[in-house]
């Protein structure tokens, strides 16, 4: 080899890989019209014997399909769950219009948290100016209410997560103890008239993150059953004017 051979060679500019990351990205019908540098190029294989640039393609697409298969499955699963949980929502809705007192309206509301969507623990709580009133549910007057739990009935949306020892003795009483994280909703019919409440002894089983669709749904279905049974008993009718 000439010496202006040599000095050509070590002056020739030198490719970085972006540049030809670039470039292949740019051209991606390149091994296709060079199939031969299929057949020299080699990878490195997680055992250390080399395999084929076809090979570790194959390999790529494999477990790209399995996490598409995977995230297919959560996605039936998630709807399968969800259809369980329109099912359920449906009939305690018709089991509610077909109530006529408030008593029963509970009663029905009690019997479908606890048997059909079998939730651990549960509170109605309905404010009135009378906390002596025999009714299924808790009864408090709402200055109670707005002291104890006035951040969770400002929002006027549902809360998930972990609370306060005390906002979960107002809500459950003596099962506070056991209830490691909630689900709270405030019941609004352009006034709060009251709240309802699901815990569960798993302090990871209601998160800030989960979705709250179905239980705002139960909440708004709630909302317009609740008030016309509520003035029908006469102590609860000055609670509601007060707030008008």
């Amino acid at each position: 080899m000439s010496t202006k051979d040599t000095s050509h060679k070590q002056d020739a500019p030198s490719i970085s890989e972006e540049q030809v990351c670039e470039f292949l990205s740019a051209k991606t019908d390149f091994f296709e019209r060079h199939p031969e540098l299929l057949e020299s190029i080699e990878l490195p294989h997680e055992s250390g014997k080399a395999v084929s640039l076809i090979e570790r393609q194959i390999s790529v697409l494999r477990d790209r399909n399995l996490e598409m298969r995977s995230r297919l499955k959560n996605l039936l699963e998630t709807a399968r769950a969800n259809d369980k949980l329109f099912e359920k929502t449906q009939r305690l809705v018709l089991a509610l219009l077909e109530t006529d007192s408030l008593a029963k309206a509970i009663d029905t509301l009690y019997d479908s948290l606890k048997n059909d969507f079998q939730i651990e623990h549960y509170q109605l709580i309905l404010f009135s100016a009378d906390s002596k009133l025999s009714m299924p549910a808790k009864i408090v007057s709402l200055d109670q209410g707005t002291q104890a739990i006035g951040g969770l009935l400002r929002s006027n949306r549902a809360t998930c997560g972990v609370l306060r020892d005390e906002e979960l003795t107002f809500l459950f009483d003596d099962q506070a103890g056991a209830i490691k994280s909630v689900a709270v909703v405030p019941l609004n019919n352009g006034n709060t008239f009251g709240t309802l409440a699901i815990g569960s002894s798993d302090p990871f089983y209601y998160k800030s993150s989960m979705g709250t669709l179905f239980l705002s749904y139960i909440a708004e279905v709630l909302n317009r059953a609740l008030p016309p049974m509520m003035a029908q008993v006469a102590t609860l009718q000055p609670v509601i004017a007060r707030n008008k």
